[in-house]
Order: C-alpha cells, then structure tokens, then sequence
C-alpha cells in the first residue's frame, strides 16, 4: 500500500512538470530545496538564512540577500567577443555575430569561450570575381586583379587592360594585346619578345649578340657551344617556339656546366682574350637568362661557378635595395639603379655571378696597373725604386642588370669581398679593387675601404671585379743592397780560398775534404748566380737563375746530408768508413737535378716571380724546395743526436781511444754548427721577401756561411793552417826553400812525410 502511494505523487509531479531532486521548469530556479519563480517569488529567497549566509551569487547588504551582477565588471567577464545576461545567482553568455562557442548558445566563462568564425573557408560568401579577407567576427570582399567593382547588381565587372592601357604590350609594331576574363595576353611581333611571359611587353629583341663568330673574343677558349646555346635560345623566344628545357633555369644550369668545363683546365684561361670572351659571355647570358625565370629569387651553384638572381616584375618600375650574396662575395644596389631610366619593359633583373678558379690571369694583364701604382709609390715617398707585385686574392665577379647604361650609373653600387686570410694594410700592403677592361685589369671608376678580413668596393658601373693585393718592395732598398754586395764578396772570397785548399792541399786529402770541397763549390755558385741574377725580374733568363739557384742550394744541402752519414760511419763503423766517390755524386748532384727536373716539368711558371727571379709560391711550388730541405735537415739532425750518444758511450768505456774520439767530437761540433747557419738561414729565407727584418737577416747570414766554412774547416784545422805556412813561407823566402829541399836527406827517417786518413782527411805521423 506504501509503495502504491510513493508511485502516485511521483506521477503527479512528473505530470505537473516538477522534478525531483532540483529539476525545475522553465522561468524557475531550485532554491533550498524547492523551485521558485524567478521574478515574482524571488524576492523571498533573498532573507538571510538561519545559518547565517548567502547562497552563490547573493551577497548580503546587511539586512537580505542580493543578487550580485556579475556582468557588470571592469573586465567582461564573457570576453570581448561575447554579450553576457545576468540571471538571479548567476549568469551566462552568448557569442556576439560572427563568432561561436564549442559549448553551444549559452555558456559561463567557466566552460568555453568564444572564437572567431572564418567565413572565407567555411561560408565561401565572395563572388568568384572576389578574392575573400578574413576578419575578427566577419570578413571582406574585393575584386580580383583584372576586375573592379560592378554596376548595379554586378559585385565585380572584367576590366579591359587593352583599352585602358594600350601600350600595355608595347607599341602596336611591338605586340598585340588581347583582352581575357580578368587578365590579357600579348602577342609579339617577329624581332620582338617578351621572353615567355604573356602578360609582359613586348621589347626588341636581336640575336645578332650571341653570333659565335661575330668577335676574336667571342670565339677564343672553346666557348662556341655556348654561344650556339644562347643563340638558339634567343631565336626561340623571337619566334615563340619555346623548349621549357631550354629556357631560365634549365639554361643556366647548362651554361653553368660549359663554364665548368672551360674552368676546369686552367691553361685554357691563360691568355688575356679568353678570359675577356668568358666575362663578355657570362654577362650576355645573365641578361637573357634573367626574364626568363619565374621565381622572384633563383640560386645555382656548381663546381667552380656560383650565380644569384633576382628578378622582379610589374606595371611599375620597382623601387628599394637589392643584396645578392655569394660565398665569398656579395652585391648591393638598388632597384632603380637596376631598371634604369629608360623604357620599362615590366620587368628588372639584378644578377651576381662568383668564378671561384679564375683568380689567375696572365702577367701583362697587370702591366699597366703595375706601371701606375708604381710611379704613385715612388711620388708618394720619393723613393727612385719602387717595385710592386700585384696578385688576385678574391673570387672574381660578375655584376649585371637591366639598365642598358650600366657604364655610367647614376647611383653607385658596392661589392663586399671576403679575404682569404686575415692581413691588414701597411706600407707594404694594400687592397686595390679592380675590374677587367679590355683584356687587363683597371681600378677607375672605383674606391675601396678595407679591414683585415674584408674589402668594400664602391663603383660607378658594372663590369666583373675582384680585389688586387699589391705587395711593395722593401724600403732601404739601397742600404739593403750594399749589405748585399759586400756580404756576397766576402763569402764567394772565403768561399774561393776553400775551393783552392780542398782542391790543392794534398796533405788532407780523404772523404771529408772531397765533400767540404763540393759543398763550397755549391755555395760558391749559388751566392754567385745569387748576387748577379736575383733581381732579374720580368727580364729574360730570370726562369733559368731561379732554376740554378734551385739547383746549386740543394746541392748544397745534399753534401751536407752526406757528411752527417760520413760522420755516423766513423764513429759506429770501425772499418770501411769512406764513401765511394760514384755514390757521393750521385746524392750530391744527382739527387738535385732530379727533382729540379720533376719541378720544371710539373709546373714550370714556377720559376721565377714579378718581383724575384726564384721560386713561385703559387700552388705551393716553394715546398719543390723547402720540402727536401726539411727532410735532409731532420735527418742531419737525426744522424748527428745519434752520432754524439754513441760518442759519448765510447768515451766512457774502459779503454777509449781520446785522441780519435776527440777529433770526430770536434768534426760533429762543426757540421752541427754548419747545418745550423744554412739551415737557419733558409728560416729567414721564408720571409725575406715580406719584412725589412728578415730580410736582413737573411742577407747577414748568407754572407756568414762563406766565412763560417773558411773558418771551421781551413783556420780551425792544424794540418791545414801548416799548409798555409808552408806556402807562406815559399813564397817570402824562395831561396831558402830550394837550398833546404838540395840539402835534406831523402833517406832520413827524422824528416818523415805526414800521412793522411783518408777516411776523415786529418793528419798523422
């Protein structure tokens, strides 16, 4: 029965549309466990409860509770895109037109907020005519390029380009215009392109430029092909049969590829005019490959070219600055410098290309600046002498754009060029920028500011450039020369009077006397080719007096690597210490020749230099030199350490012979102290060319070698200064060496010859 009474005043509430549990209809809110009305009963529910408090959303005043706003605050509780409703004890929001909530219509700020609706995507509202612009809460129509707004109940209506404008594809002997939805096309008349743009102006276009016959220079290094290339080209955009593989990128990788081939063989850019007809192609191609590409931006790089463009195009020429870089270069002007001040033919091209293996030219490519920069030099310091030697040391550039005056422009353009290695002007040093203008290269035109790792070249036109680092000879040159002269002397006389004691002086015959007698004859030769040849620079036989000096300076040093052995021997052989002759000449003079004879065959411009008559340091070619030097100086170095270690072991053995062990001591003491003055004075060699200071020290101890052998080997050596007496006194009192040669006793044991060691070349009884 109880149950049946539960079930019944459930159904009437349910019929009633009351729901438990806090469910109320409509216009009700559930309060304290009832619902009540929310306008007319509300008002009983603000009283202060029994325990003291307000429900969420009341606020007590003092005497009731009242309902809070919370929709009236500084910050809108909603946000700005939402309109909030209060309601008694709470409130909610509803998004504003043109955004929604993920919660649905009403939400709290506690649940969702509300996000802008993009029309353009989801509504599509804009005529196809229009182009559709997203804004917060709504969005915007406007008319295409080619329309604008309509008439009556047109959004939009096609605009008539041709009637408008109708130079728009050029003069009516240059190309028809033909008017389409929204856009127009133009058709160029025979001798006229647009280089494959339809929309661009027709502009005259010849083809007679890129005939491979049409100049010397045009046709010098192998580039015919490339010519025919851009010759087909060009007769393809005339006649508007165009090969896609053939036009904008796809030629320039092509003639990129061409430029790789002829760089790749560096004797085929030796003469001056073949480098004037790559430079003179490069820069034709530039300008017809540039309309040509459909990207704003187009970067290539291959093996031995890098190239950069930049292209723009409209009904207006364009204005602001341009950068192109490369990796060792970069190029900056202007837009309007680019375009010019001529007809705008609807587009600019600006363009960069890098050479990375054409910083080598022919010497007479130099001469004229050389000529110039010299005679500034000797103005500036008064000097009689200058001389200079001029070397690329930058990637060569080449700059070009569509202004066809690009000789004279109005605003100069700058080149910024990375140095290959860190060096800051001095006296003797100075960055020079340079162009090439008829087969040499010239500085008009152009002003450069350096630091110790970058050039800035500021120019008033457009060629291809690079920066020249000009190296001036040494001051002092006279003073420098005196040391020269008289240091040369006085060795080559030392050196002279040990050629005579070694040669003639029968008491000290043996290996080590045939060995100093060579190496003086070598030194002899050398300071004497030296002293008359080095200085003859540009003029004939300057190649075969760097080869001699090559030559006799290595010999030198192989007799000096043969007495290291001949000292090994003496001390750690007992017996067979000599060194046969055949072997000795064969090291001594052999050995030199043969590499002397490699080098001249392997690269041989690297005998002689603008500025000296000796070796080249282009392509390494110094280390034909400086790389055996080192090699017979370790291993002198080597022979003599182990030489003294074993010296200094039979010194300290029971029975020590102290007499030979003493001799040898002292023949290692010269020849360490020998190796050190020659080898010391190729250290300084190294820069004799670069500073005062070693240049100086340099000459100091070229002279000093003569001296130092006359005085170790003939003045320090009893069997020789014995020699010297005798022949001292043969020559003072000549009677009295005829009287006792008549009257000795050649039977007489008490006047016995000197014997020699022939092994070692020291006296004995």
């Amino acid at each position: 029965m109880k149950t049946q009474v539960t079930l019944l005043i459930l159904g009437l509430c349910l019929s009633s549309g009351v729901h438990v549990h806090g469910g109320c209809k409509e216009g009700f809110v559930f309060r304290n466990g009832g619902c009540v009305d929310t306008g007319r009963d509300a008002q009983q529910y603000k009283t202060k409860q029994s325990a003291g408090g307000c429900n969420d959303g009341f606020s007590y005043t003092g005497t009731e509770c009242e309902d809070e706003d919370e929709c009236d605050s500084v910050i809108p509780i909603c946000g700005l895109d939402a309109n909030c409703t209060n309601t008694p004890g709470s409130y909610y929001c509803t998004c504003r037109t043109g955004y929604r909530s993920s919660k649905g219509e009403k939400f709290t700020a506690v649940d969702s907020r509300c996000k802008d609706i993009n029309e353009c995507v989801e509504k599509k509202p804009c005529d196809p005519r229009q182009t559709c612009e997203n804004t917060l809460g709504s969005f915007k129509c406007s008319c295409r390029d080619g329309y604008r707004k309509g008439r009556g109940d047109l959004a939009c209506e096609d605009i008539n380009e041709c009637d408008t404008d109708p130079s728009i594809c050029g003069s009516e002997s240059e190309g028809n215009c033909t008017n389409t939805q929204g856009s127009y096309t133009c058709a160029c008349r025979p001798g006229h392109s647009n280089y494959g743009n339809g929309q661009g102006r027709c502009t005259t276009l010849t083809c007679d430029g890129y005939d491979d016959g049409g100049s010397d220079e045009q046709a010098e290094g192998g580039l015919e092909r490339l010519w025919a290339m851009m010759r087909q080209n060009c007769e393809n955009l005339i006649s508007g049969d165009e090969d896609s593989s053939h036009t904008g990128h796809g030629l320039l990788e092509d003639v990129l590829t061409g430029t790789d081939e002829l760089l790749s063989h560096s004797q085929s850019m030796d003469d001056n005019s073949q480098v004037t007809g790559l430079l003179t192609l490069m820069e034709k191609a530039m300008m017809l490959i540039g309309p040509q590409l459909k990207q704003n931006r187009t970067k290539m790089e291959s093996q031995h070219t890098e190239a950069e463009f930049a292209v723009k195009r409209g009904k207006a020429p364009p204005t602001g600055s341009v950068l192109l870089t490369t990796e060792s270069a970069s190029f900056k002007t202007s837009w309007e410098t680019a375009a010019g001040n001529g007809t705008y033919p609807g587009f600019t091209v600006v363009a960069l290309v890098s050479y990375k293996s054409l910083n080598s030219t022919s010497a007479s490519s130099f001469e004229a600046l050389r000529e110039e920069m010299q005679a500034e030099k000797r103005k500036e310091q008064q000097e009689q002498k200058v001389e200079v030697s001029l070397q690329i040391i930058s990637n060569v550039v080449t700059a070009c754009v569509s202004n066809p005056d690009s000789h004279h422009l109005d605003q100069p353009v700058s080149f910024t060029f990375k140095h290959p290695q860190e060096m800051n002007e001095s006296e003797r040093l100075n960055y020079t920028c340079v162009f090439w203008e008829r087969d040499v290269w010239s500085r008009r035109g152009c002003v450069a500011s350096s630091n110790s790792t970058h050039t800035v070249c500021t120019c008033n036109h457009l060629s291809s450039f690079a920066v020249l680092m000009a190296l001036y000879d040494i001051k002092h040159t006279f003073e420098l020369q005196l040391l020269t002269w008289i240091g040369l002397a006085v060795s080559l006389a030392c050196l002279f009077v040990c050629i005579l004691t070694f040669g003639l002086c029968r008491s000290i015959k043996g290996t080590r006397t045939t060995i100093h007698l060579h190496l003086s004859l070598c030194l002899f030769l050398a300071d004497l080719i030296f002293l008359c040849g080095i200085s003859r620079a540009q003029k004939a036989g300057c190649g075969l007096v760097a080869g001699l000096l090559h030559y006799f300076f290595l010999a030198a040093f192989s007799w000096m690597l043969l007495e290291g052995v001949q000292l090994y021997r003496m001390v750690v052989l007992v017996f067979h210490t000599t060194l046969r002759p055949a072997h000795m000449m064969a090291v001594g003079y052999g050995a030199p020749l043969a590499i002397v004879i490699v080098s001249a065959i392997a690269y041989p411009q690297g005998y002689g230099t603008d500025q000296h008559c000796w070796l080249s340091l282009d392509h390494g070619f110094i280390w034909a030199f400086f790389g055996p030097v080192c090699i017979i100086i370790f291993l002198n170095a080597l022979s003599f350490l182990i030489t003294l270690w074993k010296l200094a072991e039979k010194l300290t053995s029971l029975n020590p012979d102290l007499s030979n062990l003493q001799m040898i001591k002292g023949f290692t003491v010269t020849a360490v102290a020998q190796l050190c003055v020659l080898g010391g004075m190729w250290v300084f060699g190294c820069f004799m060319f670069k500073s005062v200071a070693m240049a100086y020290l340099f000459t100091i101890l070229n002279s000093l070698q003569g001296a130092l052998i006359f005085i170790m080997h003939c003045l320090m050596s009893k069997p020789v200064r014995d020699e010297y007496a005798k022949f001292l006194r043969s020559i003072c009192n000549p009677e009295k060496r005829k009287y006792t040669e008549y009257t000795s006793n050649p039977s007489s044991n008490s006047q016995q010859p000197l014997k020699t060691n022939p092994s070692t070349g020291q006296s004995q009884l």
